[in-house]
């Protein structure tokens, strides 16, 4: 059972070294013991992920029912009964040690059950609403790990923080995103720049944007770094030895955007990504910042 456990982590480690090099980078500032704990989170989310895109030669109903049955184990693990999978083992031990909220798990496959149906979102509430399994609850699943002196006060930057990172991922991957067929920038947003999903698919087979799509990769860049703002108090509220681990995920994120405006909002001509030059310098700069330390919020600040 030990060695099925620890199996399990390790797939879970590896899912996140893989897969999410800048996160993976940030949580190797964690003390080790936090590691795997967080490892095992990205494993478990990084894995239902994988059900619903990368199955994409299946037929709907199909990657359905195989989000269903690995959800299924999932649920029983939950109740106690014996599990057969390589990777839930992991999640199901962090849920135990932390007393994670069983909610949040529901709110998360409720998303990812969305991503087999839903192609766009009309406005930025329904986005919001997505968003809140996809991610805000991500940073209220870390938030037991990272641990605080004052849960209360860290809990909704924590929310506000997995917002900011996922507006971020949809920034960067609106390319990727049309190759699935699915838009995360709203239908409002796209109208209030004249912007069409035509014109998206036009830009993407071109490999560079024009300037009506700038406007309105700047103006959810924008939107993003207001999330960003709204997280940033809740940092210097972590555990000390959590605080070098979310600086250098806040700062690297928030880094990609950068680098979106960098290339004049074109997220058409390549994908943005931040040098592993300034990835590593941002990593030192963190372990170097005094605990509590106010962080520094990216770009102009206005309400999401």
């Amino acid at each position: 059972m030990e060695n099925d456990l620890t199996a399990a982590y390790d797939r879970s480690r590896e899912l996140h070294r893989r897969h999410g090099r800048t996160y993976y980078l940030a949580t190797r500032l964690l003390p080790a013991w936090k590691r795997r704990h967080v490892h095992a989170l990205y494993g478990f989310t990084r894995f239902a992920d994988e059900i619903v895109d990368r199955t994409e030669d299946l037929p709907p109903a199909e990657r359905a029912a195989r989000l269903d049955e690995w959800a299924s184990r999932f649920l029983a693990g939950l109740h106690g009964e014996p599990v057969d999978d390589p990777l839930l083992p992991a999640v199901l031990h962090t849920i135990a040690v932390f007393d994670l909220d069983r909610d949040d798990f529901a709110s998360f496959l409720r998303s990812m059950a969305m991503d087999l149906t839903v192609t766009s979102y009309r406005t930025y509430d329904d986005l919001l609403d997505y968003m809140e399994g996809s991610a805000a609850v991500i940073g209220t699943m870390m938030l037991p790990i990272l641990g605080s002196h004052d849960p209360a006060g860290a809990r909704e930057p924590a929310r506000q923080l997995g917002f900011a990172f996922q507006l971020t991922n949809f920034i960067r991957d609106v390319a990727e995103d049309l190759d699935r067929g699915r838009t995360y920038l709203p239908d409002e947003d796209l109208a209030k720049f004249n912007v069409s999903r035509d014109d998206l698919f036009a830009a993407r087979a071109a490999g560079r944007t024009t300037g009506k799509i700038r406007e309105l990769i700047e103006y959810e860049v924008t939107r993003a770094q207001a999330h960003y703002a709204a997280a940033a108090p809740g940092i210097p509220l972590l555990s000390p030895a959590s605080q070098a681990c979310m600086r250098t995920a806040y700062a690297l994120y928030g880094g990609i955007l950068d680098e979106v405006a960098a290339q004049d909002y074109d997220v058409f001509v390549r994908r943005a990504l931040v040098p592993q030059r300034r990835r590593m310098s941002v990593a030192a700069r963190a372990l170097l910042t005094r605990t509590g330390t106010p962080v520094l919020v990216p770009g102009p600040t206005p309400t999401p």
